[in-house]
């Protein structure tokens, strides 16, 4: 037992959120309280990683080394029972147990614990509790005081922290402690209807440690009964065996399931699992995972990869760049074996080993997506709805995978026939199979939302045709159509940019009609194209007909190489400055609006009065595509007017 210093302990509040939280550790209804044990192996197992990389690291480093493990030791006095959780790891500093422990480190908790409270079933709160990475809170579902004395390696004083998860927590120096961390729980009265076994018990441990943790690469052990000489017998309760160095077939999906878990720190089951055994010049295992769920942090600033990095079982790192940052979301365990052990993150990123390594896992990675997406349909609806906009970052930023990456996505379309099977989206080669004769291009629209987008005026002739449209609204669409450009020899082309040409489509015969018909269109509306452009000239570039309208007035129309509205709120939202765009009026000459200021215009005299209306009109086509007013309670007051001199007139 470690002895505290004189000084008085510090007691310290949680912050409030902790709190709460903490408060639904205390009381909670989830059924799975056994995984508290899982969490506390695991953070263990993490401590002796890292105290034996940094004593490889720093011969100078005044560590023990000998006899590393993790310990597990039951105990009871009458009615009390306890259970401590041990290792000899790397320790903490005092600033780090109030970092790690005293405060939630990640962000959205006050979000989870609305969330745990609609938790409908166990499973679903499991999945919310390891989302928010709060492993060491659940201790407060088994325990009703939890009691930590770590040191540190290389410091001689230890901290001990102490809380009942009542909102406060005490800290205190004590000068004795072991090298690493020691939690002891002052166990709950067992109560199997409320799902709490005896955690005191040697049986339960072996079971549990068994379940959960067999694949840990430390010794897990529990005491046995002393000798006549008093030395107590250590009983090893894992194998130790590394799963990604043992044959598939002779490892089941539970024991993948929780080693996934440990690597992941996470607490649903993988989507998949992807095994790698590389032989020859570089020699290197590895075990990889696609998640069922997102991780709270995959659209952090800084979010972390996944990827552990072991040398001949020697663990190094735990977020090595080994694959790019559109694959973010996979966990797992790369094993190389000519890797030095003293490599660091600098030397990784130049090594070619490395470059080697990451150049064939990412490429295993996109064909187990494409994989899934032709096999295994509903698994892969679950993993694009999930990963879908990161897995399309690649589209983007891996030009050399941009071919496999799409041929493994899914988008998106006005089609009704898109394949069921993968929840209404298509392929691009489903697309070009469903092309109408004439078509060359293939068409999409971006927007903030489906709904958005399949509303917007821009699609009204395209429906009419039966002319499919991508329909893209996910941010990172805005960016990849234009840097792929296009698709087994058809460009990308936006419906919402340049001269769309659906005349293209049809017969010889139909496309003549359809030239004849908009030169003559074009010449009668000359006067009102003309007053428009000039009307209107600091927000357009000019006023044309459109081919592409049906129903409504007006819409606007970019140049072909111009920036999209939604890109345009993109940088805005980034805090770029981004100059005003101008984009084309496109009318519609048969819907009477335009029919009537047509004629309206044709009275020079009256044209005055009639720019409140072509500002309507105007505003009226920028509010169709999800654009922003300039002015939104002058277009209000317009509108208000017209209305009121319609009604009373």
């Amino acid at each position: 037992m470690a002895t505290a210093r004189s000084d008085a302990p510090e007691t310290r509040e949680f912050q409030a959120e902790t709190r709460q939280l903490l408060d639904l550790m205390v009381h909670s209804v989830y059924s799975n309280k056994d995984s508290f044990l899982r969490e506390l192996v695991s953070n263990s197992s993490d401590a002796l990683d890292k105290l034996r990389l940094e004593s490889l690291r720093d011969k100078d480093l005044d560590v023990d080394t000998d006899n590393l493990r993790i310990t597990l030791t039951p105990g009871s006095d009458g009615d009390v029972r306890t259970l401590v959780v041990a290792d000899n790891g790397i320790g903490m500093s005092r600033e780090e147990v109030v970092d790690l422990i005293g405060t939630l480190a990640k962000s959205g908790t006050a979000d989870l614990r609305r969330k745990l409270v609609e938790a409908k079933d166990a499973a679903s709160s499991e999945a919310l509790i390891g989302q928010f990475g709060i492993g060491f809170y659940s201790t407060f579902m088994v325990a009703d005081k939890v009691v930590l004395v770590t040191r540190k390696a290389g410091e001689s004083t230890g901290t001990r922290w102490e809380s009942t998860g009542d909102g406060t927590y005490t800290l205190e120096t004590v000068d004795d402690a072991p090298q690493g961390t020691s939690v002891t729980l002052t166990l709950k009265p067992a109560d199997d209807e409320d799902h709490l076994h005896d955690y005191a018990d040697p049986a339960q441990l072996r079971a549990l440690v068994k379940r959960y943790s067999d694949f840990i690469s430390w010794p897990i052990q529990l005491p046995g009964t002393p000798g006549e000489d008093q030395a107590v017998e250590w009983e090893t309760l894992n194998s130790g065996k590394a799963l990604w160095a043992r044959p598939r077939d002779e490892v089941s999906d539970d024991e993948y399931a929780e080693f996934y878990r440990h690597v992941a720190h996470a607490w649903d089951a993988p989507l998949e699992v992807i095994s790698v055994k590389a032989e020859g010049t570089f020699e290197y295992e590895a075990l990889l995972f696609l998640p069922t769920q997102p991780p709270l942090d995959m659209f952090a600033p800084q979010g972390r990869g996944g990827i552990h990095l072991y040398v001949k079982r020697v663990f190094i790192m735990d977020d090595a760049d080994l694959l790019p940052e559109y694959l973010r979301f996979v966990s797992g365990v790369v094993d190389a074996a000519d890797l030095s052990l003293n490599v660091s993150r600098e030397i990784l990123q130049q090594d070619r080993q490395i470059r080697a390594i990451r150049r064939r896992l990412t490429k295993k990675v996109i064909a187990t997506v494409g994989d899934l997406r032709a096999g295994r349909p509903d698994d892969y609806r679950t993993f694009w709805t999930a990963f879908g906009r990161v897995f399309k970052e690649g589209l983007v930023n891996d030009p050399d995978n941009r071919e496999a990456i799409l041929k493994a996505s899914v988008f998106a379309s006005t089609n009704a026939d898109a394949d069921d099977a993968t929840g209404g989206l298509t392929t691009l080669a489903d697309y070009l199979g469903r092309m109408k004769p004439g078509q060359e291009a293939i068409y999409y629209m971006t927007g903030e939302s489906q709904q958005q987008i399949r509303n917007s005026p821009h699609l009204e002739a395209f429906t009419a045709k039966g002319v499919e449209v991508l329909t893209l609204a996910d941010p990172v669409d805005e960016v990849w159509v234009d840097a792929v450009g296009e698709f087994d020899g058809h460009r990308f082309v936006s419906i919402a940019k340049g001269s769309v040409d659906l005349d293209a489509v049809g017969s010889d015969e139909d496309k003549a009609a359809a030239a004849e018909e908009l030169a003559k269109q074009s010449a009668e509306y000359a006067d009102l194209l003309s007053w428009l452009g000039e009307v209107l000239g600091e927000d357009i570039t000019e006023a044309r007909l459109s081919s592409r309208l049906t129903d409504s007035a007006a819409c606007l129309v970019g140049d072909e190489f111009s920036m999209s509205p939604q890109l345009e709120k993109l940088y805005r939202a980034s805090g770029q400055p981004v100059p005003h765009v101008k984009r084309a009026l496109e009318l519609n000459p048969a819907h009477p609006l335009v029919g009537a200021l047509r004629s309206a215009v044709a009275d020079e005299k009256a044209r005055a009065d009639l720019v409140p209306t072509a500002e309507l009109l105007y505003g009226l086509a920028l509010l169709a595509e999800g654009g922003d007013l300039k002015d939104p309670a002058g277009f209000a007051k317009t509108l208000a007017d017209a209305l009121g001199a319609q009604l009373g007139g």
